[in-house]
């Protein structure tokens, strides 16, 4: 059931991960105002925008530009749709967000069209300019970051972002390659990569599992700063959430996830209490947890695969910080 009481299915197509459990979080009122920070290809904006009355607001944001397009196609000619193309870390700049919001979605990582499309350079699976920035207009690609770290920045990012075992040694045959020639499209990186590393025994994990899966991943995470916006987004939907507002987040990385957990815990939770202090801290919990992780059903991940690793997490927002 959603929160309107009324049993909807998730749209064909592009299937978006944990649909209904994200639309019971957020708890759509029909005349309040919500804000999903990572529009995607729109799955679950559908669904809150079905939810809406006349008087909601339905505020878009992505910074990927085809995601936007996607979004100004779909949406723009509906008055309750609002779209700016930026980085959710941001919302607090948008002025339709800090007028308040009822609550706050995010859908965190990689998003299935964005590996689907070999241009963008997100898979090790398809051949494309190594790139991997979810904005191609700003910042380092992926590429270019590679041509001028040197090995141990490399390996530190390797190990932080995809706990990557082999880092050293992947770094060090990045380093080399380069000399040689430059390292240019996924498919170079990706067999240089599954070149070094051991190999795992025939049926293991380890063997059904990309050699490259992690490297990748952790430098996507690292090009586009995906946990410092993480950070600073959290933040900014703190603020901008009303009392009473919903933050639903899903993550499909344990690193993202430990992040949302810790600050959910932050603001709900009285911090431990020091004997040695002669008066404690007087504590406002600014958050609850609304339950505890929740992950996909097995009617989900049987035929969304991409939903296996999500881990969603829902807090409501009990009163405003009090001004410093």
């Amino acid at each position: 059931m959603t929160a309107g009481g009324v049993e909807r299915a998730a749209p064909s197509g592009h299937l978006p991960v944990m649909y209904r459990q994200s639309l019971d979080g957020l708890q759509v009122s029909g005349k309040g105002t919500y804000l999903d920070g990572t529009f995607g290809r729109g799955g679950h904006a559908r669904g809150v925008l079905d939810l809406l009355g006349p008087d909601g607001r339905l505020l878009l944001m992505d910074k990927d530009p085809d995601a936007i397009a996607v979004a100004e196609r779909d949406f723009g000619a509906d008055p309750r749709v609002s779209i700016f193309r930026g980085s959710f870390a941001a919302m607090g700049s948008w002025e339709a967000a800090s007028a308040g919001l009822d609550g706050v979605f995010l859908d965190l990582g990689v998003s299935s069209p964005q590996l689907d499309v070999a241009e963008r350079g997100f898979s090790f699976s398809k051949d494309g300019p190594l790139d991997m920035r979810m904005d191609p207009d700003s910042g380092q690609s992926a590429a270019d970051w590679l041509a001028s770290a040197d090995d141990q920045e490399i390996a530190d990012v390797l190990w932080t972002y995809g706990e990557e075992r082999q880092s050293r040694r992947i770094a060090r045959a990045i380093v080399a390659r380069r000399e040689e020639q430059p390292l240019l499209r996924t498919a170079q990186l990706a067999e240089l990569i599954a070149a070094v590393m051991p190999r795992g025994k025939p049926g293991s994990d380890k063997s059904r599992i990309h050699p490259a899966t992690r490297s990748f991943q952790a430098i996507r995470i690292f090009i586009n700063r995906e946990l410092a916006d993480l950070e600073a987004g959290l933040d900014a939907a703190l603020a901008c959430l009303k009392v009473g507002g919903r933050l639903v987040v899903i993550s499909f990385h344990s690193l993202e996830d430990r992040i949302v957990k810790q600050f959910i815990n932050r603001h709900a939770k009285a911090p431990p209490s020091n004997r040695r202090l002669p008066v404690g801290i007087e504590f406002t919990p600014l958050l609850a947890a609304i339950g505890g992780a929740q992950k996909a059903d097995y009617a989900e991940t049987s035929v969304n695969p991409r939903s296996r690793s999500a881990v969603l997490r829902v807090a409501e927002k009990l009163a405003e910080p009090e001004a410093a």
